[in-house]
């Protein structure tokens, strides 16, 4: 075992090499928000789709963009608006008269990184649409089904529900995604930092510095990441506890409507290998679930209407659930 995990340790350290260059490339646009890079990171290389949630105006966009910059591959920015079709995302049939056929025009879902932007402005039928893109990585346009490109990533933002003109997402797309982030404003002195860099007359051009190729390969060295059965057992743990809070002793009753979906322990498991990657571990520690947990939880308990006239949130839920749980 000792040797098996210097083996990967080593193979660690050789496919990360290129972490430190895309951080890095990624920061000379991007001041601060090492949170929302670090995630988008993971989500990358854990092969999960990454909803972005704040307020307009915290580069959420901006760090979605610099990132597929900083990547030799492809790029798509869907912008979704209430007028929003499902064929304006994955393509539709056109029938030609002059061949009298029918011939596939594919929409700008077939690339590799696609950034749905403000999704919740887009009603429930377009936002549906990506359902089958985000799990089969396929689309279906009429009788025919058209493999998505490797890697395919969902990188959506989305406004605070709370604000006018916003649709909530169905909860069978939120499911799908890994992670769901919540992006806070800036430090003093980042937005200082923000203020000189973005009032300047230079314009800063991001450099690929990796490719598709180096993203998939450590990928696949991430895969080979040790993961003790205790580890296992505790992600068991903590998605059971938000299902069944009284077998764990927590005070969670009447609280939530639904738990954690099996998504939740699978995507908990591939976060957290992940997050020791980019740490250059080849082991999973209880404190990576612990740090990456909040993310992959928030979105899939869904509170009573007992939690909501308390005014209480999925974040807290969820912080209760990881300090009743007893850590290996």
């Amino acid at each position: 075992m000792e040797q098996q995990l210097t083996e990967v340790q080593e193979l660690i350290k050789q496919k990360s090499a290129f972490v430190d260059r895309l951080t890095s490339e990624i920061s000379r646009v991007i001041v601060g928000q090492k949170y929302l890079v670090d995630r988008l990171l993971i989500g990358l290389l854990a092969d999960g789709h990454i909803l972005i949630e704040g307020v307009p105006g915290l580069a959420k966009t901006l760090s979605v963009k610099t990132l597929s910059d900083a990547i030799q591959t492809g790029f798509s920015r869907i912008q979704f608006t209430p007028d929003l079709l499902p064929g304006d995302l994955i393509g539709t049939q056109i029938y030609s008269a002059r061949d009298n056929e029918f011939s596939v025009r594919k929409g700008p879902i077939f690339s590799n990184l696609i950034l749905a932007d403000e999704i919740n402005r887009a009603p429930a039928k377009v936002q549906s649409a990506l359902l089958e893109a985000m799990q089969e990585r396929q689309v279906t346009i009429g009788s025919e089904t058209f493999k998505l490109p490797e890697p395919f990533l969902v990188l959506a933002t989305q406004n605070p529900i709370e604000q006018e003109g916003t649709y909530p997402l169905p909860e069978a797309q939120v499911d799908r995604f890994m992670l769901k982030l919540k992006v806070t404003y800036p430090s003093v002195q980042e937005e200082l930092e923000i203020q000189e860099r973005m009032t300047s007359n230079s314009r800063i051009t991001i450099s690929a510095i990796t490719t598709p190729q180096e993203i998939l390969d450590a990928r696949k060295a991430m895969y080979q990441i040790y993961m003790d059965d205790k580890v296992k057992q505790y992600i068991v743990d903590i998605v059971y506890a938000s299902r069944e809070p009284k077998k764990y002793g927590l005070d969670l009753e009447g609280l939530i409507s639904f738990g954690a979906s099996p998504r939740a322990t699978i995507y908990l498991n591939l976060a957290a290998k992940a997050h020791a990657f980019l740490r250059g571990r080849a082991y999973v520690t209880p404190d990576d679930v612990k740090i990456i947990g909040p993310d992959v939880l928030r979105h899939r308990i869904i509170l009573s209407y007992e939690a909501e006239a308390e005014e209480l949130k999925s974040d807290e839920i969820v912080n209760r659930i990881f300090n009743g749980v007893e850590v290996p």
